[in-house]
């Protein structure tokens, strides 16, 4: 039974699971975007963000603690100097998970795990959202403008109800 166990195993022993972590936490941070399954991207996701949190302030101290979980000096060197700086400045979130279908083989769902700063394509889309210039609707005396309405193309027919006289003995005539 799994009760109160409140994260993925992956189906893999403890040691198995940190060694993979590790090895995709490493490949995450040296190419910015690596292909995996969806459930190891969200066990990823809770694996290097907090790495990145403590990448934040250099000190000797952190810089063990990543490398402690890392195993790697040229992807520590690579986050502290690199990485941080880009992303720094973020409070959090710093990696992006895009699903992108499932694979042939076992059906498994695929995604693409990223850092979101260095993903260029969504950074350039969200610079032009930005730039546009928005047009208000509302005066500036605040009342609302109005937009005027667009003729249709079809007209429109008209219908025409004879009225029937309230005179008994004649009979009601349609109007041409």
């Amino acid at each position: 039974m799994r009760h109160r166990k409140s994260f993925n195993h992956l189906g893999r022993t403890s040691s198995h699971r940190h060694a993979m972590l590790a090895n995709m936490a490493n490949s995450l941070i040296l190419h910015k975007r690596i292909s995996t399954t969806l459930a190891k991207a969200k066990a990823l996701r809770v694996y290097v963000e907090p790495i990145i949190t403590r990448a934040k302030s250099d000190t000797t101290h952190n810089r063990r603690e990543v490398f402690s979980l890392l195993q790697s000096k040229t992807v520590v060197t690579e986050l502290f100097r690199d990485v941080v700086i880009k992303i720094g400045d973020r409070p959090g979130g710093y990696t992006r998970i895009l699903k992108v279908g499932n694979r042939l083989g076992d059906n498994a769902e695929m995604c693409i795990i990223e850092l979101v700063d260095y993903n260029e394509n969504m950074l350039s889309t969200a610079k032009k959202e930005v730039s546009k210039k928005r047009r208000s609707r509302k005066k500036s005396d605040g009342a609302v403008a109005e937009t005027p309405k667009k003729e249709s193309a079809t007209p429109k027919t008209e219908t025409v109800i004879a009225e029937t006289p309230e005179v008994e003995g004649t009979t009601a005539e349609t109007a041409e």
